[in-house]
């Protein structure tokens, strides 16, 4: 193994602590733990020979010059924000390894063609704006003037947000990568379901990544004494609601027999004025999709706001949708994945070719370049909580699939 397997698993612990220690472990995007830890990262780079810089979208940069900075370059990252209560591993893991093997050529003096860049993407976990992938997007040209004006609970814009973390909102307006200017990225991350572990394998060289569409539905009725007002002229927004949450869950299993992969989940309301004596007058909810064809996903958020609209109608309550954030499918390309999978053999680590049903920055960077994924195992296929893990030995030969996979692409 080239990779240094203790020196990766001392950042991994290190960028760990850097969490609310009321909420292990969180470290949301645009808070000051969050700045903490890219300082902290920052460091990390300089101290491997990398040349450091935030690009107008927020991206922290670590690059490792090759022999020819007029060619293509090549990419690897992640994120290291957290959702909250989140774990240890989920983005940290991609951006860490990539640093490590970028740190590994430093060290044994490999000098790729091309330069290399370690890219921990701002925002893949949605944020207090509202929106996930801010990073990513900014680099493919997907942040909208609207997307800019979002605002968070707290006050101020995500436009405002950007800049206080380096970047350059008024340079947003256009895409920041041209097609071309990366060879190929690839993206290291922990699985985040049971499969490679249940089949007691090392890797999973990832295919295709679903697409994800967000809606805010929201709901408005009346609030009402709930023991004085009768049954029959009740305008509860809250069984509207709930009916359009029972949509959804139906919409998703009805696929579960095809062959497309689709969820859908609504994991966030808000009812008006949440008393236990008050009749429901509002409730604002986020409704999910995730789904490997975009045609199905969009066919299945019409269907449940139909039902939302329906139940709304019938209930005197008034409803309405509007799209929060839409990314692609993406499929992994080919090249790659045969880098990814020659890397496997040359390493002697066992694999296996799957989807991804989680979004990822690698998705956004399809749009670019060549791009695709590494897989390791995390115990009982958990993740987005406290308990998600992935042992040092798993990490290590993730990160050394990562560093073939990377000079293979490199020669070509």
């Amino acid at each position: 193994m080239n990779v240094n397997a203790e020196r990766l698993w001392r950042r991994l612990e290190a960028l760990g602590a850097l969490t609310d220690p009321g909420s292990p472990y969180t470290r949301r995007s645009f808070s000051s733990l969050h700045r903490q830890g890219r300082q902290w990262l920052r460091e990390q780079f300089l101290a491997a020979g990398l040349a450091v810089s935030v690009d107008a979208g927020g991206n922290l940069i670590g690059r490792l010059p090759g022999e020819d900075s007029g060619l293509p370059r090549l990419g690897s990252g992640s994120h290291t924000d957290t959702v909250p209560s989140g774990g240890r591993f989920d983005g940290i893991a991609g951006v860490l390894a990539a640093l490590e093997v970028a740190h590994t050529y430093q060290d044994q003096g490999v000098r790729l063609r091309r330069d290399f860049d370690v890219i921990d993407f701002l925002a893949e976990e949605p944020s207090e704006y509202g929106l996930s992938r801010v990073g990513s997007r900014a680099l493919t040209g997907d942040l909208s003037a609207a997307m800019l004006a979002y605002e968070s609970p707290a006050g101020g814009t995500l436009a405002e947000g950007i800049a206080a973390v380096g970047g350059d909102p008024a340079a947003l307006d256009r895409p920041l990568l041209g097609n071309g200017e990366f060879a190929a990225f690839v993206e290291l991350h922990i699985e985040q379901g049971p499969v490679l572990e249940k089949e007691s394998l090392s890797i999973g060289v990832v295919t295709d990544i679903v697409g994800i569409t967000r809606m805010d539905l929201a709901f408005s009725g009346q609030a009402d004494h709930s023991g004085t007002t009768p049954m029959t002229i009740r305008r509860d927004a809250l069984v509207a609601a709930s009916r359009t949450v029972a949509a959804a869950d139906e919409q998703a299993r009805a696929w579960l027999d095809r062959p497309e992969y689709v969820v859908a989940t609504v994991g966030k309301l808000d009812v008006k004025p949440n008393a236990s004596n008050v009749v429901p007058s509002g409730v604002d909810m986020t409704l999910e999709v995730r789904c490997s064809s975009d045609s199905v996903a969009q066919s299945i958020v019409e269907q449940i706001c139909e039902v939302g609209k329906a139940a709304s109608e019938q209930l005197g309550v008034a409803f309405s949708s509007a799209l929060v954030s839409f990314s692609p499918a993406a499929a992994c390309d080919a090249g790659v994945q045969q880098a990814i999978e020659a890397a496997c053999r040359q390493g002697g680590a066992s694999y296996k070719f799957m989807a991804s049903g989680a979004g990822h920055d690698a998705a956004c960077m399809s749009k670019l370049c060549p791009a695709g994924m590494i897989f390791i195992p995390c115990l009982d296929g958990r993740s987005h909580c406290a308990e998600e893990w992935a042992t040092k030995e798993q990490l290590a030969v993730g990160a050394q699939t990562l560093y073939d996979a990377i000079r293979l692409l490199d020669r070509r």
